[in-house]
């Protein structure tokens, strides 16, 4: 049952890699363009009330599949510009570092963050939630969430905070070297659905890969995000309606 359900969830759909720096219809995370009215401030936000698989969920009721097949991490390049597109902080990665899921590979694009967690784990959310957003040569995403937990001081984090723009005025060459390797916890278990963009326009056929192990971040460098973002950006969980979630 697990190669069925993850194979015909890799071929779900199409959605395009979020744009760094994009314009389009403005949207947020409170009042009048908060998350419950994305659908009505555009036409291609539709799907964002529509949809049946939306991102985030609440992680529960998992089915166990024996032998799920491990993760493939190729991290080797590094992040080569930073952005504050006005809705989170995002790290773009130089071509080269993969994903790998049951044999089927994925380019890793960029890291973006969220304050608290979209996705909640048994209704247990999370100080932060990092994303790390992959596509394959058809144009599928994979998503891989990481959660962080308040804790000590992540050394990578902070290299990135270091960095961080205080403005959403477009992108900024990152000085030095970081991979997505070093934001990744040492234990690779994690759980498996098929979802959406957390973001407008919500295009569904994202594959989701939440890792079951959070890595520890500050309360100083979750508040320091929280700060510079100046809001939570964080979408309330979706209803999962017929999805299953394989661990």
């Amino acid at each position: 049952m697990k190669s069925a359900l993850i194979g015909a969830a890799l071929l779900a759909g199409v959605a395009a890699v979020p744009s760094a720096w994009a314009e389009g219809p403005h949207w947020g995370y409170e009042g009048e363009i908060a998350a419950e009215h994305w659908a009505e401030l555009a036409p291609e936000f539709a799907t964002c009330a529509a949809g049946q698989n939306q991102s985030p969920i609440d992680i529960s009721g998992e089915v166990h599949a024996t032998g799920l097949p491990k993760l493939g991490f190729d991290y080797k390049t590094p992040v080569v510009s930073v952005v504050n597109n006005g809705h989170t902080i995002q790290a773009n990665f130089a071509p080269g570092s993969t994903l790998t899921l049951g044999g089927h590979a994925y380019e890793l694009k960029q890291m973006h963050f969220h304050v608290p967690s979209e996705n909640q784990i048994h209704g247990k959310q999370f100080a932060m939630e990092g994303h790390l957003v992959h596509q394959d040569k058809a144009g599928r995403l994979a998503v891989v969430a990481v959660m962080f937990r308040e804790g000590r001081t992540q050394s990578a984090l902070a290299s990135l905070w270091k960095q961080m723009p205080e403005q959403a005025d477009g992108e900024h060459a990152f000085d030095g070297r970081l991979t997505a390797a070093q934001l990744l916890p040492k234990k690779r278990d994690y759980y498996y659905f098929s979802g959406s963009l957390t973001t407008p326009p919500c295009s569904e056929g994202v594959s989701w890969i939440v890792l079951k192990q959070p890595v520890e971040g500050s309360k100083a460098q979750v508040e320091q995000f929280a700060r510079v973002v100046r809001h939570p950006n964080n979408r309330p969980v979706q209803p999962r309606n017929a999805r299953i979630v394989i661990n």
